[in-house]
């Protein structure tokens, strides 16, 4: 039965598309932590939309989509926090705003394109199936980046989450934080559009941690079961696009949700109530 289970990824194509799910999804897990209790995960699916402006950049003038996509969706994440913060424009309506914006900027620039033969459904909707030693390299910088700034400035991301105010009089540089955190909400969602699409991607940020919120009574509990929810998505998710025929994006993306939907299940029947849990308890 188990060899069944890894008979596909003795490919190498299949062993790269695991690698990247995986490191993808165990980022994108820590960072929706962050996400999560910050309430931002209308701002993940926003980033991604409005990254798409980003990435026909790229594929219209010849660059890296990839990198063009990062910086696109950086500034992007700026400029909402920035109108947010300034309290000139609600977030939720700063963020449908200028989602639709880059959205129309890459519909624009792929249909001005007359020289561009780049097919942008795999950044729409994923090809995790193609990834490549390079994509791996360039997810491993993403992610060991990610990291190093999360394992940095831990417990001040989360007092700026839950205390801005306190965490500002404490002396926490709560602005270059607060922008450091888009950015890599940012470049975390460009860097998981391989694996899942940009159509996707929002829904493979939030959807784990929102399953481990629901389980776990405290933070460390959240990360790991969002951690675990992810790399099991990613498995089940691969193994069913190799059997079916099915999107693999689509497939890892279904399961995350299968698995919050059981979460739920879990949660009501076994009378778990987290957020109460987790704010009575943070640091445990």
């Amino acid at each position: 039965m188990l060899e069944a289970f890894l008979k596909p990824f003795a490919y190498e194509f299949m062993q790269r598309a695991l690698a990247a799910g995986m490191l993808a999804g165990a980022t994108c897990s820590i960072i929706a932590f962050f996400v999560i209790v910050k309430r931002l995960s209308f701002l993940g699916h926003g980033i991604s939309h409005a990254s798409l402006g980003g990435v026909a950049l790229g594929v219209v003038a010849g660059k890296n989509p990839v990198a063009t996509g990062a910086i696109f969706a950086s500034v992007v994440a700026w400029v909402i926090g920035f109108i947010s913060k300034k309290g000139s424009l609600h977030e939720d309506s700063a963020i449908g705003i200028l989602s639709a914006s880059g959205m129309a900027i890459g519909v624009i620039l792929i249909s001005l394109s007359r020289t561009y033969t780049m097919d942008l459904t795999g950044y729409l909707f994923g090809n995790i199936l193609a990834v490549t030693r390079q994509d791996l390299i360039a997810l491993v910088l993403v992610s060991s980046a990610v990291l190093a700034f999360v394992g940095a400035f831990f417990k001040e991301l989360l007092f700026m989450c839950f205390d801005e105010e306190g965490a500002r009089a404490s002396g926490v540089p709560v602005t270059m934080l607060y922008y450091s955190l888009l950015t890599a909400i940012a470049i975390t969602i460009i860097a998981a559009i391989k694996v899942v699409g940009i159509i996707l991607v929002g829904a493979f940020l939030v959807t784990p941690a929102a399953t481990g919120h629901i389980l776990s009574r405290n933070f460390r509990g959240m990360i790991a079961i969002s951690t675990g929810t992810s790399l099991v998505s990613v498995f089940i998710g691969l193994l069913l696009s190799y059997a079916f025929d099915i999107p693999s994006g689509a497939a890892i993306v279904l399961c995350s949700a299968a698995l919050f939907a059981l979460s739920l299940l879990v949660s009501h029947f076994a009378g778990v109530h987290p957020a109460r849990s987790m704010r009575s308890n943070p640091g445990a």
